[in-house]
Parts: C-alpha cells; sequence; structure tokens
C-alpha cells in the first residue's frame, strides 16, 4: 500500500477550516472532503461558502457556516455548530484573515483594522484550538492542528498589523505544540508565499523574484496542509512551520512604503 493512501480515517475524523470560502483555505477544505473527512466549511460570507462547497469533491460532507471571527461570541456560536455537525473535530485549520491595504502602513493604519486584524488571525485562532484541544483531551484523541501564517511573521510587510498578528500566530503554533504534545495534539503552520489567491492579486512582475519562475496558486499548498494534518502522514511532526513559495524566502522584494507627511 502507498504511503499516502488513505491519510486520513473518516469513520473517526472530523475537520473545521476557517477562511473555507476562499484562497488557501477553501482549497484546504475541498481537499478534506475529497478525502472523505467530514468539514465545516467556516467564513465571513455564507455566500462564498456555499460556492466553495458546492464545487467541492463532495458536498454531502461539507457543512456550512457563516459569521464574523472577529468577535469571540461568533467563536463559541462556530464552536458549537461544529459539534452538531461533525461531531469531535479532530482537524483543525485557521486560514481566516481580513483583507490586507497596502495603504494601511505604520502611520496610517487604523485601530479598528488593527484590532480585527489580531482579533481574527490570532484571538480566534487561540479560542478555536483551545475549544477543540479540550474536548480532544477530555475523549483521549489524537488532533491535528494547522495555522496558516506568513512568511512576514518574520520580515517586514510595510502593513504592521498583518505581519504582527502573524509573527503572533507562529509563536501560538509553538507554544500551542509544547502545551499539546502530551495529549497527541500536533500542531503546526503553513507559510504561503506570494499566492494569487484569497484577494491577493499580485504583480506578474513578481515572478522574477520566485527562483520557481512562477506566482503560486492555491492549489500549491492544499497538497502539503493535507500531508502535515494527517496523523498517518506525519504523526512526529509538531511545532514545525513548512514554507510553499517557490523559493521567495530566499529574498525580500519590498522597499520603504511612501510616506504622505
Amino acid at each position: 500500500m502507498s504511503l499516502l493512501q488513505n491519510p486520513f480515517d473518516p469513520a473517526r475524523e472530523a475537520a473545521l477550516v476557517t477562511g473555507a470560502g476562499n484562497g488557501i483555505g477553501r482549497a484546504i477544505a475541498q481537499g478534506l472532503v475529497g478525502e472523505g473527512v467530514r468539514t465545516v466549511f467556516a467564513d465571513l460570507s455564507a455566500e462564498r461558502v456555499e460556492e466553495a462547497i458546492q464545487t467541492s469533491p463532495r458536498p454531502e460532507l461539507a457543512s456550512r457556516w457563516a459569521g464574523d471571527l472577529a468577535e469571540r461570541e461568533a467563536c463559541d456560536a462556530l464552536l458549537a455548530h461544529a459539534k452538531g455537525a461533525v461531531g469531535r473535530v479532530t482537524h483543525f485549520v485557521h486560514s481566516a484573515s481580513p483583507p490586507r491595504r497596502e495603504a494601511d502602513h505604520a502611520l496610517a493604519v487604523s485601530e479598528e483594522t488593527w484590532r480585527r486584524m489580531h482579533a481574527v488571525n490570532l484571538d480566534a485562532g487561540f479560542h478555536l484550538a483551545r475549544g477543540i484541544a479540550r474536548d480532544l483531551i477530555a475523549a483521549r484523541t489524537p488532533g491535528s492542528f494547522l495555522y496558516l501564517t506568513s512568511l512576514h511573521a518574520g520580515t517586514p510587510r510595510n502593513l504592521p498589523h498583518y505581519s504582527t498578528a502573524k509573527a503572533g500566530m507562529a509563536m501560538l503554533v509553538r507554544e500551542l505544540a509544547k502545551t499539546l504534545g502530551r495529549y497527541d495534539i500536533r500542531v503546526n503552520a503553513l507559510v504561503p508565499g506570494a499566492i494569487a489567491a484569497g484577494g491577493f492579486v499580485a504583480d506578474p512582475s513578481l515572478a522574477r523574484h520566485i527562483p520557481l519562475g512562477r506566482i503560486g496558486i492555491a492549489a500549491d499548498l492544499a497538497p502539503m496542509a493535507l500531508a502535515v494534518l494527517s496523523n498517518k502522514v506525519s504523526a512526529y511532526v509538531t511545532g514545525a512551520a513548512f514554507t510553499v513559495d517557490g523559493g521567495l524566502s530566499l529574498t525580500n522584494w519590498f522597499d520603504p512604503p511612501e510616506l504622505d507627511i
């Protein structure tokens, strides 16, 4: 039998994916149902969720949820919905993140934009993981969590609210991995490069900075995500960050922002 055949156990495993309405989160959620895993597709937009489910390989395995994860009450509501829809969540993917605007540099970003970026990425990522982990620990069931961070968790992006939120997530992965490992719950990060998905429109000229010579797409990340999530394929992997960027992290192409002062 091939190592990568049947990477999941659909009879015992179920997933929750945030940001599943578009981009990388959508590709991962669709990949999970394609492997037979019952999956909650969660997103801010009900319309995006519906489209993602209807274009997935097995829509009958998907459950839909829409809400604003910048609010703590929505996180609690999502956990309750997931438990009712798919039972115990064993695989958690946190891909939700508010849109980025290049104009929101350090001297321009508003307090509300800053708050929402951190609330969705970091606060929701923590509260959802803790809720799922508590349930898994009580049931003595293994789990696997995956966070979508960014190359800019470690290098400036001219968007401090975004870079600091992703840097916080990167450390959250390590903290959770250290705490939850004793309960057989693995926690890892996927680190995308320039991916034309989720509202990010890359300048085609950026490809010249990428050793593999092209801008990435969401489908480039889904196979790695599924492999890391799988307790069969990656059983001894936790606290790790997997960069999928075509080699872009070998350079930094950003100039300082133009300041209107």
